[in-house]
């Protein structure tokens, strides 16, 4: 029987340096001093072969495009398609769906590469990859999962989740889109989504897939009952594209989109779960979504690291290399500890996570609230080491440094983890905080 094309790839990583040379520029892109090997950060020889492949992966096909993408604000679709071809798409998928059957671990290791090299790509696959692909594979029927899944991982479909409103992002459950169902049992879908990474593929056209939450329930239904989740499909009368939303300050080369939903009709099989408890769906997901946000972050905060070690190196002032001096040793040192606090924070969450259960979300919300601000953070000083250059956009730093703003915003704002955490620490289980 032949094996899956995700585990083919995961197997076929583990020969990855005998059978493809790295050009020295690209190898340069990923230099091993900052990533030592750690049973933590890699707790199983599938989770090492699986860095490894998606490092080359990046260094070879991410690294060259994320400037001129970034710039164009263009999605790269077809590199995209190659995640699919690499088994990366449905990275925590059984493979019964064309997944690759793996775990959170195993989604921040991309998440993290792929950052380094061009977040905003990476977002674009997140959004897929967890929004729309892990949420289906954890709440979705056996049907749906075979029906939408394996077009899913392999790129033949782009998918994207609908959640945030124009007037609904951290109050989420005040949503105004509706789903009214009909006499044969399925829906009439009216409303707006905003914010929707992957809602277009490019300024005029829709991705293809996307989960949905809209209202069942009337308004004398308590509202996290009243949360029902739909898979919705290019193409269905009355599903159309609001705009692209372009011009933002960062994540320029994912496609962000307005989602219009005009008395759409969605048979009863399209309802995924029962109706009403989506909000159990949400919760679920939205752990997962923040804990690879935070495994973007670590990414970012590494390639700046590696940027302001590096320049600090071979820069000289005064006659001397810039990280002589105590003002740069400070950037360098405080940078280099925040980003080891934040990796180790990251990969000891997503080792005890369980994808099929909800109920982390101190931890969850907690490792994204430290690791999004601290990759801001090591972003600006590296910008700061680099002076001039690090503010010019070749030098990517400042690329960086925009991206990373997005991370204390998407996925739940720093705001919204704080009151979820000081909620959490406020139950008995945490009278005593060891």
């Amino acid at each position: 029987m032949m094996l899956p094309a995700a585990r083919r790839s995961l197997l076929l990583a583990r020969r990855l340096p005998a059978s493809r040379a790295l050009s020295s520029a690209a190898a340069a892109a990923h230099p091993p001093s900052l990533d030592e090997p750690s049973s933590l950060f890699d707790p199983t020889p599938e989770h090492a072969a699986l860095r490894e492949m998606v490092r080359a992966f990046t260094t070879e096909e991410v690294e060259p495009q994320a400037l001129e993408h970034n710039r164009a604000e263009r999605f790269n679709a077809a590199l995209f398609r190659k995640c699919g071809e690499l088994g990366l798409l449905g990275v925590t998928v059984d493979p019964e769906y064309g997944g690759a059957g793996m775990d959170a671990a195993a989604a921040c290791i991309v998440h993290e590469e792929l950052s380094y090299s061009d977040p905003a790509f990476c977002l674009s696959y997140l959004a897929h990859s967890q929004l729309f692909v892990n949420n289906l594979a954890q709440n979705g029927s056996a049907e749906q999962k075979a029906r939408w899944l394996p077009a899913a991982c392999s790129g033949a479909a782009i998918g994207g989740m609908g959640m945030s409103e124009p007037h609904a992002g951290t109050d989420v459950l005040g949503m105004k889109s509706t789903a009214k169902k009909q006499a044969d049992g399925s829906y009439v879908l009216n409303g707006t989504k905003m914010w929707i990474t992957n809602g277009a593929v490019s300024d005029t056209e829709l991705g293809d897939t996307f989960l949905v939450y809209a209202r069942t329930g009337g308004p004398e239904v308590k509202a996290s009952r009243a949360v029902s989740l739909f898979v919705v499909e290019k193409g269905m009368p009355g599903f159309s594209l609001g705009q692209r939303l372009k011009d933002k300050l960062g994540m320029r080369a994912s496609p962000t989109a307005e989602l219009v939903f005009e008395d759409v009709h969605v048979p009863a099989a399209h309802l995924v779960g029962a109706e009403g408890d989506a909000t159990t769906c949400m919760m679920r997901n939205l752990e997962i979504e923040r804990v690879v946000l935070a495994a973007m972050g670590v990414g970012i905060a590494r390639r700046s690291l590696q940027a302001m070690r590096d320049y600090a190196a071979e820069r000289t002032a005064f006659g001397q290399p810039l990280h002589a001096f105590g003002q740069i040793q400070r950037h360098i040192a405080e940078s280099y500890a925040e980003y080891m606090a934040g990796k180790t924070y990251l990969y000891s969450v997503a080792g005890a996570m369980d994808l099929g259960a909800a109920g982390n979300r101190l931890e969850t919300d907690g490792v994204k609230l430290y690791c999004t601000t601290m990759s801001k953070n090591v972003a600006d000083r590296a910008i700061q080491v680099m002076g001039g250059y690090g503010y010019m956009g070749e030098y990517a730093v400042e690329r960086l440094w925009r991206d990373a703003k997005l991370l204390e915003i998407g996925g739940g704002t720093l705001e919204s983890h704080h009151k979820n955490m000081v909620r959490e620490l406020g139950a008995d289980r945490y009278a005593t905080i060891e």
